[in-house]
Protein backbone atom coordinates (compact mmCIF):
# COMPACT_ATOMS: atom_id res chain seq x y z
CA UNK A 1 0.00 0.00 0.00
CA UNK A 2 1.35 3.24 -1.09
CA UNK A 3 1.29 6.31 1.79
CA UNK A 4 -0.33 9.44 0.09
CA UNK A 5 1.55 12.97 1.14
CA UNK A 6 0.19 15.61 -1.22
CA UNK A 7 -1.59 16.16 -4.19
CA UNK A 8 -0.96 18.56 -7.09
CA UNK A 9 -4.48 19.81 -7.20
CA UNK A 10 -4.91 23.72 -6.12
CA UNK A 11 -8.51 24.92 -4.42
CA UNK A 12 -10.02 28.17 -4.82
CA UNK A 13 -11.31 28.47 -1.28
CA UNK A 14 -10.21 27.39 2.42
CA UNK A 15 -11.31 24.13 3.18
CA UNK A 16 -13.15 25.12 6.62
CA UNK A 17 -14.98 22.27 6.79
CA UNK A 18 -12.20 19.77 6.39
CA UNK A 19 -10.22 21.18 9.17
CA UNK A 20 -13.20 21.35 11.52
CA UNK A 21 -13.82 17.43 10.64
CA UNK A 22 -9.73 16.82 11.09
CA UNK A 23 -10.33 19.32 14.84
CA UNK A 24 -12.95 17.63 15.90
CA UNK A 25 -11.53 13.96 15.00
CA UNK A 26 -8.76 15.01 17.19
CA UNK A 27 -10.62 16.22 20.39
CA UNK A 28 -12.81 13.54 20.40
CA UNK A 29 -10.08 11.15 20.46
CA UNK A 30 -8.52 13.02 23.06
CA UNK A 31 -11.79 12.96 25.13
CA UNK A 32 -12.51 9.23 25.05
CA UNK A 33 -11.83 7.41 27.89
CA UNK A 34 -8.71 5.38 28.07
CA UNK A 35 -6.57 7.38 25.70
CA UNK A 36 -5.02 9.87 28.02
CA UNK A 37 -3.79 6.50 30.38
CA UNK A 38 -2.77 4.88 27.14
CA UNK A 39 -0.68 8.00 26.30
CA UNK A 40 0.78 7.57 29.89
CA UNK A 41 1.83 3.95 29.46
CA UNK A 42 -0.84 3.12 32.05
CA UNK A 43 -3.75 0.50 31.31
CA UNK A 44 -5.73 -1.34 33.31
CA UNK A 45 -9.41 -3.37 33.65
CA UNK A 46 -10.61 0.38 34.91
CA UNK A 47 -9.97 1.81 31.72
CA UNK A 48 -11.21 -1.19 29.82
CA UNK A 49 -14.67 -0.86 31.39
CA UNK A 50 -14.80 3.18 31.51
CA UNK A 51 -14.43 2.75 27.35
CA UNK A 52 -16.81 -0.48 26.54
CA UNK A 53 -19.52 1.48 28.21
CA UNK A 54 -18.62 4.78 26.41
CA UNK A 55 -18.49 2.77 22.61
CA UNK A 56 -21.80 1.03 24.05
CA UNK A 57 -23.48 4.23 23.99
CA UNK A 58 -21.86 5.95 21.33
CA UNK A 59 -20.76 3.58 18.32
CA UNK A 60 -22.56 2.35 15.67
CA UNK A 61 -23.88 -1.32 16.78
CA UNK A 62 -24.80 -3.43 13.12
CA UNK A 63 -27.63 -5.70 15.01
CA UNK A 64 -28.90 -2.08 16.58
CA UNK A 65 -29.33 -0.55 13.08
CA UNK A 66 -30.43 -3.10 11.62
CA UNK A 67 -33.19 -3.98 14.29
CA UNK A 68 -33.72 -0.97 15.47
CA UNK A 69 -33.38 -2.53 19.41
CA UNK A 70 -31.10 -1.23 21.99
CA UNK A 71 -29.87 -4.02 24.62
CA UNK A 72 -31.50 -3.74 27.58
CA UNK A 73 -27.92 -4.80 29.63
CA UNK A 74 -25.01 -2.70 28.59
CA UNK A 75 -21.40 -2.35 30.56
CA UNK A 76 -21.95 0.73 33.48
CA UNK A 77 -17.83 1.37 33.24
CA UNK A 78 -17.79 0.17 36.75
CA UNK A 79 -15.84 -2.81 37.74
CA UNK A 80 -16.86 -5.21 40.24
CA UNK A 81 -15.68 -8.93 41.47
CA UNK A 82 -17.71 -12.17 40.65
CA UNK A 83 -17.41 -15.75 40.96
CA UNK A 84 -14.69 -15.90 38.64
CA UNK A 85 -12.59 -12.58 39.66
CA UNK A 86 -13.12 -9.14 38.80
CA UNK A 87 -14.64 -7.86 35.76
CA UNK A 88 -16.83 -4.88 34.65
CA UNK A 89 -20.36 -4.27 35.48
CA UNK A 90 -23.15 -4.92 33.41
CA UNK A 91 -26.84 -3.18 33.98
CA UNK A 92 -29.76 -1.09 32.62
CA UNK A 93 -28.70 1.85 30.48
CA UNK A 94 -29.25 5.33 32.09
CA UNK A 95 -29.39 6.91 28.67
CA UNK A 96 -31.67 6.19 25.67
CA UNK A 97 -29.86 5.55 22.54
CA UNK A 98 -30.81 6.09 18.83
CA UNK A 99 -29.33 3.99 16.33
CA UNK A 100 -29.73 6.25 13.93
CA UNK A 101 -27.94 8.95 15.40
CA UNK A 102 -25.21 6.62 16.74
CA UNK A 103 -23.60 6.54 12.96
CA UNK A 104 -22.98 9.84 12.84
CA UNK A 105 -21.47 9.73 16.55
CA UNK A 106 -19.19 7.08 15.53
CA UNK A 107 -17.72 9.44 12.87
CA UNK A 108 -15.44 11.13 14.88
CA UNK A 109 -14.43 7.96 17.13
CA UNK A 110 -11.16 6.14 16.58
CA UNK A 111 -9.94 3.12 18.35
CA UNK A 112 -5.78 3.88 18.14
CA UNK A 113 -3.35 7.01 16.82
CA UNK A 114 -2.49 5.01 13.86
CA UNK A 115 -6.35 4.91 13.08
CA UNK A 116 -7.00 8.53 13.74
CA UNK A 117 -3.37 9.43 11.75
CA UNK A 118 -4.42 7.55 8.72
CA UNK A 119 -7.64 8.54 8.53
CA UNK A 120 -6.96 12.51 8.97
CA UNK A 121 -4.18 11.98 6.05
CA UNK A 122 -6.39 11.00 3.63
CA UNK A 123 -8.95 13.77 4.81
CA UNK A 124 -6.27 16.20 4.59
CA UNK A 125 -4.96 15.49 1.23
CA UNK A 126 -8.18 14.76 -0.96
CA UNK A 127 -11.14 16.39 1.02
CA UNK A 128 -9.99 19.70 0.11
CA UNK A 129 -10.70 19.44 -3.36
CA UNK A 130 -14.22 17.96 -2.40
CA UNK A 131 -15.22 20.55 -0.34
CA UNK A 132 -13.81 23.51 -3.12
CA UNK A 133 -15.86 21.79 -6.09
CA UNK A 134 -19.18 21.36 -3.75
CA UNK A 135 -19.01 24.30 -1.38
CA UNK A 136 -18.80 23.92 2.24
CA UNK A 137 -22.73 22.96 3.00
CA UNK A 138 -23.10 20.13 0.31
CA UNK A 139 -19.87 18.90 1.59
CA UNK A 140 -20.78 18.41 4.56
CA UNK A 141 -23.87 16.53 3.41
CA UNK A 142 -21.66 14.54 1.26
CA UNK A 143 -19.48 13.78 3.72
CA UNK A 144 -22.55 12.38 6.48
CA UNK A 145 -24.15 10.48 3.45
CA UNK A 146 -21.09 8.74 2.57
CA UNK A 147 -20.40 7.70 6.29
CA UNK A 148 -24.02 6.80 6.52
CA UNK A 149 -24.25 4.38 3.03
CA UNK A 150 -20.63 2.95 4.55
CA UNK A 151 -22.35 2.03 7.95
CA UNK A 152 -25.61 0.64 7.17
CA UNK A 153 -23.96 -1.12 4.22
CA UNK A 154 -21.37 -2.83 6.66
CA UNK A 155 -24.69 -3.24 9.29
CA UNK A 156 -26.89 -5.23 6.48
CA UNK A 157 -23.83 -7.59 5.64
CA UNK A 158 -23.40 -8.38 9.78
CA UNK A 159 -26.66 -7.79 10.42
CA UNK A 160 -26.09 -10.06 13.84
CA UNK A 161 -22.91 -8.43 14.53
CA UNK A 162 -22.71 -7.11 18.65
CA UNK A 163 -19.45 -5.13 17.65
CA UNK A 164 -19.24 -1.55 17.62
CA UNK A 165 -18.25 -0.03 14.49
CA UNK A 166 -16.18 3.01 15.02
CA UNK A 167 -14.50 5.69 12.86
CA UNK A 168 -14.49 8.29 9.65
CA UNK A 169 -13.12 5.68 7.42
CA UNK A 170 -16.29 4.68 5.58
CA UNK A 171 -16.77 8.96 5.23
CA UNK A 172 -13.48 9.47 4.02
CA UNK A 173 -13.90 6.52 1.70
CA UNK A 174 -16.94 8.48 -0.29
CA UNK A 175 -14.34 11.75 -0.37
CA UNK A 176 -11.56 9.34 -2.47
CA UNK A 177 -14.80 8.07 -4.44
CA UNK A 178 -15.72 11.21 -5.29
CA UNK A 179 -12.03 12.27 -5.42
CA UNK A 180 -11.34 9.54 -8.15
CA UNK A 181 -14.54 10.64 -10.36
CA UNK A 182 -13.70 14.20 -10.71
CA UNK A 183 -9.89 14.29 -10.50
CA UNK A 184 -9.00 11.23 -11.84
CA UNK A 185 -5.81 12.55 -13.63
CA UNK A 186 -4.79 14.95 -10.57
CA UNK A 187 -1.50 13.74 -9.71
CA UNK A 188 -0.55 12.82 -5.92
CA UNK A 189 2.73 12.11 -4.39
CA UNK A 190 3.52 8.91 -2.60
CA UNK A 191 5.54 6.78 -1.19
CA UNK A 192 6.25 3.70 -1.93
CA UNK A 193 7.68 1.13 0.46
CA UNK A 194 10.58 -0.75 -1.63
CA UNK A 195 13.40 -1.52 0.83
CA UNK A 196 13.04 2.38 1.41
CA UNK A 197 9.93 4.71 0.98
CA UNK A 198 10.33 6.01 -2.86
CA UNK A 199 8.98 9.17 -3.60
CA UNK A 200 6.63 8.95 -6.45
CA UNK A 201 4.21 10.65 -8.48
CA UNK A 202 1.02 9.05 -9.75
CA UNK A 203 -2.20 10.00 -11.17
CA UNK A 204 -5.23 9.95 -8.73
CA UNK A 205 -6.56 7.16 -10.60
CA UNK A 206 -3.75 4.56 -9.96
CA UNK A 207 -3.69 5.73 -6.04
CA UNK A 208 -7.20 5.73 -5.42
CA UNK A 209 -8.01 2.55 -7.98
CA UNK A 210 -5.40 0.48 -6.29
CA UNK A 211 -7.13 1.43 -2.89
CA UNK A 212 -10.32 0.57 -3.86
CA UNK A 213 -9.26 -2.88 -4.98
CA UNK A 214 -7.34 -3.92 -2.00
CA UNK A 215 -10.39 -3.04 0.21
CA UNK A 216 -12.41 -5.33 -1.90
CA UNK A 217 -10.18 -7.75 -1.73
CA UNK A 218 -9.76 -7.74 1.87
CA UNK A 219 -13.42 -7.11 2.41
CA UNK A 220 -13.78 -10.82 0.77
CA UNK A 221 -11.80 -12.33 3.28
CA UNK A 222 -8.32 -12.76 1.11
CA UNK A 223 -5.36 -12.15 2.47
CA UNK A 224 -6.55 -11.35 6.36
CA UNK A 225 -6.73 -13.05 9.62
CA UNK A 226 -10.61 -13.78 10.96
CA UNK A 227 -9.61 -11.83 13.99
CA UNK A 228 -9.33 -8.64 11.87
CA UNK A 229 -10.93 -6.27 12.91
CA UNK A 230 -11.13 -3.14 9.90
CA UNK A 231 -14.32 -2.74 8.12
CA UNK A 232 -13.38 -3.12 4.84
CA UNK A 233 -17.37 -3.65 3.60
CA UNK A 234 -17.74 -0.17 5.06
CA UNK A 235 -15.03 1.54 3.15
CA UNK A 236 -16.02 -0.43 -0.44
CA UNK A 237 -19.68 1.09 0.18
CA UNK A 238 -18.55 4.49 1.47
CA UNK A 239 -16.09 4.69 -1.48
CA UNK A 240 -18.96 3.25 -4.36
CA UNK A 241 -21.03 6.35 -2.93
CA UNK A 242 -19.33 8.58 -3.13
CA UNK A 243 -18.53 7.87 -6.50
CA UNK A 244 -22.27 7.52 -7.54
CA UNK A 245 -22.59 10.78 -5.74
CA UNK A 246 -20.20 12.88 -7.50
CA UNK A 247 -21.00 11.17 -11.52
CA UNK A 248 -23.06 13.91 -12.12
CA UNK A 249 -20.61 16.31 -11.32
CA UNK A 250 -18.20 15.37 -13.35
CA UNK A 251 -18.80 17.33 -16.80
CA UNK A 252 -18.34 20.64 -15.03
CA UNK A 253 -15.38 19.64 -13.02
CA UNK A 254 -12.17 21.79 -14.61
CA UNK A 255 -8.93 19.46 -14.98
CA UNK A 256 -6.24 20.10 -12.36
CA UNK A 257 -3.58 21.88 -14.22
CA UNK A 258 -0.87 19.69 -15.33
CA UNK A 259 1.71 19.87 -12.72
CA UNK A 260 5.90 21.17 -13.46
CA UNK A 261 6.88 20.04 -9.96
CA UNK A 262 6.36 19.60 -5.99
CA UNK A 263 3.79 22.52 -5.40
CA UNK A 264 2.77 23.54 -1.73
CA UNK A 265 1.03 26.32 0.13
CA UNK A 266 0.40 29.63 -2.01
CA UNK A 267 2.37 28.42 -4.88
CA UNK A 268 0.23 26.21 -5.56
CA UNK A 269 -2.72 28.61 -5.98
CA UNK A 270 -3.81 29.67 -9.61
CA UNK A 271 -2.69 33.17 -9.84
CA UNK A 272 0.68 33.22 -7.38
Amino acid sequence: MVIPVHDVNPVRRTPYVTYALIAANFLVFLGTPGVAGSVAGESGLAQLCHLQAFLDQWAAVPRELIHGQTPTIVPTGDVGVGPQGPGCLVGPPEYDKSPPLSVLTAMFLHGSWLHLLGNMLFLLIFGNNIEDRLGHLRYVLFYVACGYAAAYGFALVNADSGDPLIGASGAIAGVLGGYLVLYPKARVWVLVPFLIFLPLRLPAWTVLGSWFVLQAVYSSGAGVSEAGTVAYVAHVVGFLAGMVLAWPLRQGTPPPPEPRGMLFGRRARPGR
